[in-house]
């Protein structure tokens, strides 16, 4: 008969050897499909800026969760879109990019605005809302629903066909979706609010990326103009349905980091990634190792427990996206 500790010690034992097990394969497959591709140094470099983007990237669900449990959500985004908006500015100055603000029409601009209050104004309410309401690691899980809202959003609005393995692939994320909303584990505010906050924001990420691929603006302007649409949207609003508060001390490492690391120079770094790519497919894999990266994170950061529920929602999601990504690179090489 064990004793108490003993038992807690088994069982935690247990769960990290189902924990790897069913993590390993996902993320060590993205690998080595990008490995498999990399071209010389071009591609070398790629990975380089890919992963450095990545890393960022997987430390936002945990660092905004810090931030929103202390400050209101519009007020913690308002202030870092303004912090991006002005890296973005000083980055563009610096590089001779500002020059080309004269190149774009008023309803250009417009169009922009309209882009920044979807895919970042809209979508980082819902995400912050989700994240406020779930644990870090569900709402980030539920976030890379994004990919499969891209595929829907193509369908509707591009006209692009759907296919048998397309469909597989959204019922397969969406399944993972069912999963993480079943319920059980720790509960950390309103379960199905926190859903549906995320899942919005997916749908609205994903909705961004279909509109923003049809206005093919340079990346480093319309960002810029994005974020500074972000920060303006988010004030007007957070002023009148918020009681905002002072942000102090090891606050402002979080606004900090998040305007200037994942919102400015992690789109900058996935640029640079994507341009010294010579096979951008390969390098756009990198994004889908985030969620993985983002679970170890809030583990350490904020001391969540990797569950197996969430890991298991995961393997749905991601497994849905690399459906859709291995119909298409089998596509390429029947072409060839």
């Amino acid at each position: 008969m064990k004793s108490g500790k003993e038992a807690k010690k088994y069982k935690e034992a247990v769960d990290f050897l189902i924990t790897a097990a069913i993590i390993s394969p996902i993320p060590w497959k993205i690998v080595e499909t990008i490995y498999a591709e990399r071209d010389d140094k071009m591609m070398n470099t790629a990975i380089l800026y890919g992963m450095g983007a990545v890393l960022i990237w997987s430390t936002l669900a945990a660092v905004v969760k810090s931030v929103v449990t202390s400050i209101p959500n519009l007020e913690a985004l308002a202030i870092s879109s303004l912090i991006a908006f002005l890296t973005l500015f000083f980055l563009n100055l610096q590089s001779g990019r500002l020059k080309h603000l004269r190149d774009y029409s008023a309803r250009q601009y417009l169009q922009m605005i309209g882009l920044g209050l979807i895919g970042m104004f809209l979508y980082s309410a819902f995400y912050y809302l989700g994240l406020s309401q779930l644990s870090s690691q569900e709402a980030c899980i539920l976030n890379y629903l994004w990919p499969i809202m891209l595929v829907l959003f193509s369908i509707l609005l591009l006209h692009e066909k759907l296919t048998a393995l397309k469909l597989l692939a959204m019922i397969c994320s969406f399944v993972g979706v069912v999963v993480l909303s079943a319920g059980g584990g720790r509960v950390v505010g309103n379960h199905l609010l926190g859903v549906i906050g995320c899942v919005s924001a997916a749908a609205l990420y994903g909705l961004f990326c279909v509109l923003n691929k049809k206005a093919g603006y340079d990346e480093m302007i319309s960002m810029m103009v994005i974020w500074l649409a972000t920060a303006a949207a988010s004030a007007c609003s957070g002023l009148v349905l918020e009681t905002w508060v002072p942000i102090v001390g090891k606050q402002w490492i979080g606004i900090l980091w998040n305007g200037v690391m994942v919102n400015a120079m992690a789109y900058l770094f996935w640029a640079l990634a994507l341009k010294n790519s010579s096979n951008t497919a390969a390098t756009a894999n990198l994004a889908y190792l985030t969620p993985f990266l983002s679970l170890f994170v809030s583990a350490l950061l904020l001391h969540e427990k990797i569950t197996i529920r969430a890991l298991l929602a995961l393997f749905f999601i991601i497994g849905g996206i690399l459906i859709q990504n291995l119909k298409i690179r089998r596509g390429r090489r029947h072409k060839i």
